[in-house]
């Protein structure tokens, strides 16, 4: 088992690999988010008072948010884009790892598609620390997702030149990137440690 992953490593650069694993892996979990935030909408949507199995206290409501106008954005739940676009992102990375070529254009696509989604998580995570001041676990997990999938693209796509540049194949060689996004991550916990402290227990 460990021999077959040595070899599958070896045929590819390492970091390529690493960039298709953080693609996939976020595709999956953001998929998975994004059916159980729809399932909610849906059981919200049929009896609005139903408290969820993610409404553990006045911080961490997962019906509070959906409630909320910014979870209908476009006239119906966000979560319901994430059932149609992420089963792509999946596609695509299984594809990568197996060692699909996609043309320039479709990389280049599926970036800005991509950044796009990245964007919108940003700006939705915005949403429910600032205004909304609560969180939604599983909104929670599919910004980490996106996180993944975005790092892992724009990794990917630096790597193999259709995002060209010195400086940024040197700040990927180097993995800076990788150290960038924990600094997010890690950033995003203290800023939710800060704000709500002992209100999440």
């Amino acid at each position: 088992m460990f021999k077959f992953f040595a070899q599958w490593f070896s045929k590819q650069d390492k970091r390529q690999k690493i960039a298709e694993i953080s693609l996939l892996t976020g595709a999956g979990v953001g998929l998975l988010a994004s059916f159980i935030l729809s399932i909610e909408t849906l059981v919200l949507a049929k009896t609005p008072n139903t408290v969820l199995g993610c409404d553990l206290n006045a911080v961490i409501s997962c019906s509070s948010v959906a409630q909320h106008w910014s979870a209908s954005l476009l006239g119906f739940p966000n979560a319901f884009i994430g059932l149609m676009a992420l089963p792509v992102m999946v596609t695509i990375g299984v594809a990568l790892l197996a060692g699909t070529k996609f043309p320039r254009w479709f990389m280049v696509a599926a970036q800005i598609g991509v950044s796009i989604g990245f964007i919108f998580a940003l700006w939705m995570f915005y949403m429910s620390f600032v205004e909304i001041g609560m969180l939604c676990p599983w909104c929670l997990t599919l910004d980490v997702g996106m996180l993944l999938i975005f790092g892992g693209m724009t990794r990917y796509n630096i790597l193999t030149g259709v995002i060209t540049g010195k400086k940024v194949k040197k700040f990927v060689q180097n993995d800076y990137d990788i150290v960038l996004l924990m600094i997010i991550i890690t950033l995003a916990v203290v800023m939710i440690l800060a704000k709500f402290g002992d209100q999440l227990l």
